[in-house]
């Protein structure tokens, strides 16, 4: 038998004299992996993905430089690994809570009012993470600007999927522009986001909401189906 998952890791009965130190080597890199990508993405959504280096990392954190540099090998996997770990949050905060609903308006408009609530929560202090490193890279050619341009076509297919399951409802005109109302509604939480931050008000959220209402009443085949907020 190979013994339980517990076990494995702790060097239980079957563990052998060596394989607890080993685990537990292992288990404590996850650990300092998981509390710099922490400290990255914190840093990284205030100030830029250019701004987190091995040292300032290590120091923020009580490290040794050579620890967290074993973690990452390089400037750019850290920043590779940053914008993975921001991938988790943001699903974790905008999509998990939404991902079950029924196809429809409301589903649309659900996800619609996740997002905003995520910004508004300021799940990254510095606000959208994606907003602002995205900016940052998207004239740099390399495999940072790769992965961050995937991350947004995933989010667009995201939301394009969503008014598709509304159309094939019958909830949105046959002739509207799933492209086009996905381009408007991200841009209506892109600059709610950014004024937000920049005037520290609340009040560009609460434009972002009245402007996705109007365009998807519009589209409506039935503007009941839209939830009343």
């Amino acid at each position: 038998m190979t013994g339980s998952a517990t076990d494995r890791r702790t060097g239980g009965q079957g563990g052998g004299g060596t394989g607890g130190r080993v685990d537990g080597r292992l288990q404590r890199g996850e650990e300092t992996r998981r509390a710099v990508l922490r400290r990255a993405v914190e840093i990284a959504s205030v100030e830029g993905l250019g701004a987190l280096s091995i040292g300032r990392l290590a120091t923020d954190l009580g490290l040794s430089k050579s620890g967290v540099f074993a973690g990452f090998g390089s400037k750019e996997e850290l920043q590779l690994a940053t914008v993975r770990a921001a991938r988790r949050i943001y699903y974790d905060a905008v999509i998990g809570p939404v991902e079950g609903d029924r196809p429809g308006l409301a589903a649309v408009w659900r996800l619609f009012e996740s997002w905003i609530a995520y910004s508004r929560a300021r799940v990254f202090p510095g606000g959208c993470f994606f907003y602002g490193v995205t900016a940052e890279f998207d004239a740099q050619p390399g495999p940072v600007r790769d992965l961050l341009a995937t991350s947004a076509r995933e989010w667009q297919q995201t939301v394009r999927a969503r008014l598709e399951g509304a159309r094939d409802a019958g909830e949105l005109r046959a002739d509207a522009d799933p492209d086009q109302l996905v381009f408007a509604l991200t841009s209506f939480m892109e600059t709610a986001n950014s004024q937000a931050l920049l005037f520290g008000e609340d009040a560009p959220y609460d434009r972002a909401v009245r402007a996705a209402r109007s365009l998807l009443r519009a589209a409506a085949s039935d503007p009941a189906a839209l939830p009343e907020g």
